[in-house]
C-alpha cells in the first residue's frame, strides 16, 4: 500500500515544475485543437476539407505522443527524446503536405510534395542521429539537419511551392503559403535552438532547457499551423459563396 501511494506521489504534478506545466498544457490545447478543426470541417468547401483533416491529425498526434510524454517527465524528471523524434516524425511531413495540399488545387505537382518530406526527413533524422545516437557528433548532425530545414524554406520562399501560389488567382492561398513560410522561418528555427543546447553542442552551457523549448515551440507551430489553414479555407469558401450568389442574381 505504501509503494502503491508512492508512486501516485511521484506521478503528481509538483508545484513549480514549469517544464511538467508545459507537457500537461501541451497535451489538453493540442487535443482540444483537433477537436475544432475536425469539427470545422463541415463549414468549408470540398477542396479544403482535406488540409483541415491533416491540421486536425497534426494536433492529435501530437496529443497522444504529450500524453505519454508527461508521464515519462513526471516519473523520470528526463527529456522524452524517443517519444518527441516518433512525433515529429509523423507531424512534420504532415506539415509539409500542408504546403501541397494548398497549391494543389492549382497546379503543385506530386513532385513539390516528395521534395517537402524528403527535406523534412532528412532534418528529422539527422536531428535523431545528432542528439540520441551520436551526441559526440552532434554539431555535424545539426548541420546536415539544418540543410533539411534550408531546404524546406527554399520551397516556401522561393521554390515550387510560392512560384504556384502566386500565380493561383486566390489571395488566400498566397496569404496562407507566407504564413506558414513565417512559421517555417520563425517557429522552426526554435527547434535548432533546442537541439544546440544538447549537451556538446554551441549552446549547451547557457542554461536553456530543451523541454520547455521543444513543448512551447511543438504548441505554437502545429496549432498555428492548423489555424492559418482554417482562415485561408474559411475565407476563401465565403468568397467563393459570395461570387456565386452575385453570378446567380447577373
Amino acid at each position: 500500500m505504501l509503494n502503491q501511494l508512492s508512486a501516485i506521489l511521484l506521478e503528481a504534478l509538483q508545484p513549480g515544475d514549469v517544464i511538467g506545466f508545459t507537457f500537461f498544457t501541451g497535451y489538453m490545447s493540442m487535443f482540444a485543437a483537433s477537436v475544432f478543426f475536425f469539427m470545422e470541417r463541415s463549414q468549408v468547401d470540398g477542396k479544403w476539407k482535406t488540409s483541415l483533416l491533416i491540421s486536425g491529425l497534426i494536433t492529435m498526434i501530437a496529443a497522444v505522443h504529450y500524453f505519454y510524454m508527461r508521464d515519462v517527465w513526471l516519473n523520470t524528471h528526463t527529456s522524452p527524446t524517443e517519444f518527441r523524434y516518433i512525433d515529429w516524425t509523423l507531424t512534420v511531413p504532415l506539415m509539409c503536405v500542408e504546403f501541397y495540399l494548398l497549391i494543389k488545387p492549382y497546379g503543385g505537382k506530386v513532385t513539390t510534395l516528395y521534395k517537402l518530406v524528403a527535406y523534412s526527413v532528412l532534418m528529422l533524422v539527422a536531428g535523431y542521429i545528432g542528439e540520441a545516437i551520436r551526441p559526440d557528433q552532434t554539431i555535424m548532425w545539426g548541420i546536415i539537419s539544418t540543410l533539411g530545414y534550408l531546404g524546406v524554406i527554399y520551397e516556401a520562399t522561393a521554390g515550387d511551392v510560392k512560384k504556384v501560389a502566386d500565380a493561383s488567382a486566390n489571395p488566400e492561398v498566397t496569404k496562407a503559403v507566407r504564413l506558414l513560410r513565417n512559421f517555417a522561418i520563425i517557429g522552426w528555427a526554435i527547434y535548432p535552438i533546442g537541439y544546440m543546447a544538447v549537451p556538446g553542442n554551441l549552446l549547451a552551457g547557457m542554461g536553456l532547457n530543451l523541454d520547455l523549448i521543444y513543448n512551447i515551440a511543438d504548441a505554437v507551430n502545429k496549432i498555428g499551423f492548423g489555424l492559418v489553414v482554417y482562415g485561408a479555407a474559411m475565407a476563401s469558401t465565403q468568397n467563393e459563396l459570395k461570387a456565386t450568389k452575385v453570378a446567380s442574381l447577373v
